[in-house]
């Protein structure tokens, strides 16, 4: 390609509203993650959002609880293929120490992701499904619009479930905070470029 064409290529611009924030100042978040939409978008302290997550507040507030994690290529807040309205005024909550792995998709209208959950890689949440404290969504797995799936539950792609009965919740918490402090040393964060 031509030094011609390199300089005539314009920069990619994210789509949509410039979103309201409210960011605790000990949150890490990429320059390069795309945070659009009108209601507000909330990040508690020491919370991770990695380059090109999208958090998407079209449909309704996004909150992120203390100590999560969320990987590229995520869409938090997508808009949902059910046609039913939401109840809630809520699009997306994210409890304490959750992690939403690469390409997950969260739908918004009172979609709630509870403490410890870890959303595997390419999964998709529908539109008001709550998920209970500490639960593992495998890849590639699917929770239907509306769906409550109980604290500690294993979810596999094939539909098939279980509970984890190791005990291991706190022993998780301490690996998330330790995997943070390695994070935030190796993700430069532009918080000002969002507010």
């Amino acid at each position: 390609m031509s030094s011609s064409k390199r300089q005539s290529i314009l920069p990619r611009i994210p789509s949509g509203p410039k979103a309201p924030v409210n960011f605790s100042s000990s949150i890490t978040i990429a320059e390069a993650a795309i945070l659009s939409g009108n209601h507000t978008i909330n990040i508690s302290s020491e919370s991770v959002v990695h380059p090109r997550a999208k958090l998407d507040s079209s449909n309704g507030r996004i909150t992120i609880g203390r100590r999560c994690i969320i990987h590229e290529r995520t869409s938090i807040g997508a808009a949902s293929a059910d046609p039913t309205p939401s109840e809630s005024r809520d699009g997306v909550v994210i409890s304490d120490y959750a992690t939403i792995e690469v390409g997950a998709v969260l739908e918004s209208g009172g979609t709630m992701i509870g403490e410890g959950c870890l959303v595997g890689v390419g999964c998709r949440v529908g539109k008001g499904a709550k998920l209970g404290r500490h639960c593992t969504i495998t890849p590639r797995s699917v929770i239907q619009p509306g769906e409550t799936v109980p604290d500690y539950t294993v979810v596999y792609s094939n539909g098939t479930r279980r509970t984890d009965k190791r005990g291991i919740s706190d022993l998780k918490n301490k690996a998330q905070a330790r995997q943070i402090e390695i994070l935030r040393k190796l993700i430069p964060s532009v918080p000002a470029k969002f507010q």
